[in-house]
């Protein structure tokens, strides 16, 4: 995560700047009310050093109000532009790690070889890519500097009410312990309830992808109702599961709410005792309970943000198994640039199977001349198409080399060897682009004269040129709208 927010330091620094002035205004907060209660109500006299700073206002009580009114105000008006300073940048920044991660994540799928495509389904890959993403922004966003300002707050509130009242504060902090140990343990069950949610909303993902990409073929087999049933299936299945995540989390707020109050209960019993001996004044009383109110509050915030920082994590762990995962298919270390190639294509012994025990091509040779036209030709299933996907290195032969101009293909780089190939695919692939696009989309700089002419060799020029806006009409998606 830290490598995340690197480049966004700036930031983040002014957010921590703006959580220190929330957390100090969450300090300050109660002392407004100790003073009226102690110096203006039962005139306590001020302590030297803030008797100096009322006396610009006045030498009574009147002063002593207006100065406490006055502090009011100005800790409200701190502590507001803070929280939003830093609701605002750490916002920002959320929206910009999203934007990067995503970027990164993206990228890097591209950049894995089929081999690991064929193994990944398209809906799990597009759930990392869009809601595990968002899942760490939101962590960013409302969480991240919220859990410090929560910790911030706790540690000076302790410091402050060990200051006044050691044993007070003990009592305070005698349920911390069974506290923290309750978000603990129920922390762990939610991100296993987490990670299972984030499972199943893929593979529901997947089950949406897959139909909408095939809706052609469930339509002329009429599987609506089928298609229906299985969704409704896979769905029912994440609502079993967010359910159970849910009863986790619903267990969480009412035993830490039992807690916070077990506590309040024995401050409030000893500090009335200690108030009515004497030993402590009515405005320290106050502070003590206006105190111990505000510290547990970012207690129960830090245990609901459980569910938040376990979602972010397990989102995390399932973006970083794409990061870390090694194409199998990559440039070699000392791989050069493809010279313009001649055209001889020869395989020696290759051998390649889609998994270790079944092999596909056995100690396979031949060679095909510059200029010659050959045709693999067998039953489905034989290896044409795996042979094809050997010469551009959408895999890698387990054995043998496939050679072209009598060269190991390994040693080029996969873009160049790519540049100087050209496809006719078996499933129409077209883009939702304008028609030339989709006719330059292996060659993006080309001309429109050459565009032109690729669509006449391909016998695409005609029809082009009678659609409602020419080489600009836009294609639907597959070119369902030609």
């Amino acid at each position: 995560m830290v490598e995340l927010l690197r480049p966004h330091w700036k930031a983040m620094s002014l957010a921590l700047v703006a959580v220190l002035g929330e957390t100090i205004t969450d300090l300050l907060d109660p002392w407004p009310l100790k003073i009226i209660v102690d110096n203006v109500l039962q005139s306590k006299p001020l302590p030297p050093w803030l008797a100096g700073i009322v006396s610009h206002l006045g030498q009574n009580k009147l002063a002593i109000l207006n100065f406490a009114v006055l502090a009011v105000a100005i800790i409200a008006i701190i502590g507001a532009v803070s929280s939003y300073t830093e609701k605002y940048l750490t916002t920002s920044v959320g929206q910009w790690v999203m934007h990067d991660l995503r970027r990164t994540l993206y990228q890097h799928i591209h950049h894995l070889s089929l081999a690991e495509h064929d193994e990944k389904r398209t809906g799990d890959l597009i759930s990392r890519v869009t809601s595990d993403i968002e899942a760490v922004q939101d962590f960013i966003s409302s969480a991240m500097l919220g859990m410090l300002v929560n910790a911030l707050t706790i540690a000076g509130m302790v410091a402050v009410m060990f200051y006044y009242n050691w044993r007070f504060a003990l009592i305070a902090l005698s349920i911390a312990p069974a506290l923290f140990l309750v978000v603990w343990i129920f922390t762990k069950r939610i991100k296993i309830a987490s990670r299972a949610m984030r499972q199943k909303e893929g593979e529901l993902a997947n089950i949406v992808q897959e139909v909408f990409t095939s809706i052609r073929v469930v339509k002329a087999f009429a599987r609506e109702d089928y298609e229906q049933d299985r969704f409704e299936k896979q769905s029912l299945e994440n609502v079993d599961t967010a359910l159970q995540a849910r009863s986790i989390k619903a267990k969480l707020s009412p035993v830490v709410e039992v807690l916070a109050a077990v506590g309040t209960c024995l401050v409030l019993g000893y500090g009335a005792r200690l108030a009515l001996a004497g030993q402590l004044s009515t405005g320290d009383l106050i502070i003590f309970l206006a105190y111990l109110g505000k510290m547990y509050k970012p207690m129960r915030d830090l245990s609901k943000m459980g569910d938040t920082v376990s979602k972010a994590t397990v989102s995390y762990e399932r973006i970083q198994e794409i990061l870390n995962a090694v194409s199998r298919v990559r440039d070699l270390p000392r791989a050069r640039r493809a010279a313009p190639f001649k055209g001889k294509m020869e395989f020696d012994r290759v051998s390649f199977g889609y998994s270790p025990d079944r092999p596909i091509l056995k100690e396979m040779s031949f060679q095909i001349e510059p200029g010659q036209v050959a045709a693999i030709v067998g039953p489905s299933g034989a290896g044409k198409s795996t042979i094809l996907s050997l010469i551009p290195r959408f895999y890698d032969p387990t054995s043998g080399l496939v050679k072209i101009d009598g060269s190991d293909i390994r040693q080029c780089t996969l873009q160049s060897l790519r540049e100087q190939m050209s496809f006719v695919l078996q499933d129409t692939v077209l883009f939702h682009v304008p028609i030339w696009q989709n006719i330059a989309y292996g060659k993006p700089e080309a001309q429109r004269a050459e565009i032109i002419r690729a669509a006449e060799l391909a016998n695409a020029h005609e029809f082009s040129e009678k659609m409602p806006e020419g080489y600009d009409t836009m294609v639907g998606e597959r070119g369902v709208t030609l």
